[in-house]
């Protein structure tokens, strides 16, 4: 007996120091705090939404039919799946979002992979600069080329409204499928993401082995068989996570069919988020599914990836295709004009709906009577002028100017806890990679990207509601925190997996503590991939609608008052507000690719 109470504290001082010596280790106690906050930051308002499918909301149809007005029902299930209306509730909305998710993809991946191998692979002209100018509508608001979609094939003969540009200038009308619906969607979508398929699969373009590839060559195979029997099953892995990422996006994206009036998901979330609250929330719910088994997916198909290996005898030289003695010119100026029409006419676009008497209105171009146009929406003073319906001009107006600097204040804040949570979760998780403890917790870190932005917006919202802390900038924070950590995390780990430990032992050897360890060599070492890991959190909440939209009143950030414009129906001011955001993302990313050489168009990450 005596022998066995000596036993106990001997095993429980073992047990004490094998935790202490695993916590003495910086990046153990690091991993083991952030998988805890992720935990509670990720999954409560995941649980939370879950809640709302199932609780009777006063004034809903769970109520109001049940006769309940507190308490728990499955109502909401029950009328959602099998109810008279669960066609153009649930099954046409999810068919309508499917469609486009993956036409979406089709067109990212078209169009950014065929841009990425001819700027990567090829003799193509004007590279630097088409390179430059095409991630232009990815940093830009989701909904810019949405709008500037309507302003350029609007016809009052066939949508209804004023004529856009081109039946203005050419009296051609196109048809209504072109217009409106699914096939716009794609196409705006898919010209917004095409910059994310470029910088995921360019960047392996511009890395891979070319041994094979001059293998093959030496052997005459014909360029088209090295092409899809060699190159294409290399990039294959970015292929993948492209479309995966891309999919998840569009399910929960909400501006662009929102304007451009197709039918999803979130369009339809929006419609019944005050009749049918609860049936709204398990739509949130079947778009987070979607996004989970995406994360499945993206294990299942990266699982047999250990091997982070970047330094290899690979050769130095990659052979480039030549496209001939013209068609580098040829080839290059289709490019610039498309890159010319979703980058730069965008901004000329919002900035002339600014100068027109009447937004919208492109009759001064072919009568001539340039005189018409007018400074007031900018420029004007005072109040009173009733064609600016009771608003000051945008110069003057101060609801817009504290929104511009509310988004600010909650893209900085983002920016800094996203980059910093993101690069220690990097950190961390390339020190204990065999782990499953460190599995998890990135998994927890990239799990929010995977959610559409509208379900993770409703989750917040539901979870902000409970704690109190509806329409304050602390819920936007950890939203958008929370949603971004992903980048910071992802960029963050590429780039320590490419460091050898060598590098940190020699300072652990002198004693040198871990914070200066991170500070004076592991992050000046990496500081390109690591500074991207801040500014796209900060660039991405600035543009973000989706996710902020249900969790503040709008006229709090900019994005949520240009929402308000739109459907007030001052044009001029909603795009106003879409030239300073798009102007400030721009001055932005200049101002930190010069003063750090972080570059988006190299890669996320990239350097």
């Amino acid at each position: 007996m005596e022998q066995a109470e000596m036993q106990t504290p001997s095993k429980f001082k073992v047990g004490l120091n094998k935790v202490l010596t695993y916590l003495s280790k910086p990046q153990n106690l690091v991993l083991l705090i952030l998988g805890i906050v992720l935990s509670i930051t990720t999954i409560s308002p995941i649980i939370s939404i879950f809640a709302d499918t199932v609780t009777v909301h006063t004034g809903s149809v769970d109520s109001t039919n049940t006769g309940l007005i507190s308490g728990y029902t499955l109502y909401n299930w029950i009328d959602l799946f099998v109810g008279k209306l669960r066609n153009t509730n649930l099954l046409t909305p999810l068919g309508n979002t499917i469609l486009l998710a993956v036409f979406t993809c089709m067109g990212a991946v078209l169009y950014g992979g065929i841009f990425a191998y001819l700027v990567t692979r090829t003799n193509l002209k004007c590279k630097k600069f088409l390179s430059s100018i095409f991630i232009f509508p990815y940093i830009m608001p989701q909904w810019t080329l949405a709008v500037v979609w309507k302003n350029l094939f609007n016809s009052s003969a066939v949508t209804g409204g004023s004529n856009g540009l081109l039946v203005s200038l050419t009296g051609i009308s196109m048809p209504l499928w072109w217009c409106k619906g699914l096939f716009p969607s794609a196409m705006v979508l898919a010209i917004h993401y095409a910059p994310f398929a470029y910088i995921l699969i360019g960047g392996i373009f511009r890395n891979m082995d070319a041994n094979l590839e001059e293998a093959a060559t030496i052997l005459n195979t014909p360029k088209h068989r090295i092409f899809f029997r060699v190159t294409l099953p290399m990039v294959m892995p970015a292929i993948l996570s492209t479309v995966l990422l891309v999919f998840s996006s569009a399910m929960g994206s909400f501006p662009v069919p929102y304007y451009l009036t197709y039918s999803t998901l979130a369009t339809k979330y929006v419609e019944m988020s005050v009749g049918r609250a609860g049936e709204a929330s398990i739509l949130a719910v079947l778009m987070m599914a979607f996004g989970v088994a995406i994360l499945m997916l993206n294990l299942a198909a990266t699982s047999g990836r250990k091997s982070y290996t970047t330094v290899t005898g690979k050769s130095g030289q990659i052979s480039k295709v030549n496209l001939g003695r013209f068609g580098k010119y040829i080839i290059a100026a289709i490019f610039l004009v498309m890159t010319l029409f979703t980058s730069i006419y965008p901004i000329i676009s919002f900035a002339i709906e600014t100068f027109l008497p009447n937004p919208g209105d492109y009759s001064f171009l072919t009568k001539g009577n340039w005189s018409s146009l007018t400074l007031k929406w900018w420029t004007s003073s005072q109040n009173t002028d009733s064609s600016l319906f009771g608003q000051r001009g945008i110069l003057y107006n101060t609801t817009i100017w504290n929104a511009y600097f509310g988004i600010l204040f909650v893209a900085v804040c983002c920016s800094l806890l996203a980059g910093t949570i993101g690069t220690l979760v990097g950190y961390s998780c390339s020190k204990n990679r065999h782990s499953k403890w460190s599995n998890y917790v990135n998994s927890m870190a990239f799990l929010p990207y995977l959610l559409p932005a509208l379900s993770v917006g409703v989750a917040f919202y539901v979870f902000g509601s409970n704690l109190g802390i509806y329409n304050t900038y602390l819920l936007l924070i950890i939203a958008g925190t929370v949603k971004y950590i992903p980048f910071a995390s992802r960029s963050a780990l590429n780039s320590m997996l490419q460091l050898s430990g060598e590098i940190e032992e020699a300072a652990v050897i002198q004693n040198i503590p871990w914070y200066k360890r991170m500070l004076r060599i592991i992050i000046p070492i990496q500081k390109s991939s690591i500074i991207s890991g801040y500014m796209l959190p900060f660039m991405s909440t600035l543009r973000e609608l989706t996710l902020f939209m249900l969790l503040c009143s709008q006229t709090k950030i900019l994005t949520t008052l240009l929402d308000y414009f739109d459907e007030m129906g001052l044009y001029a001011f909603s795009s106003g507000i879409n030239l300073i955001l798009i102007v400030t993302i721009l001055i932005c990313n200049a101002v930190v690719n010069k003063l750090t050489g972080a570059s988006i168009d190299k890669g996320i990450g990239g350097n």
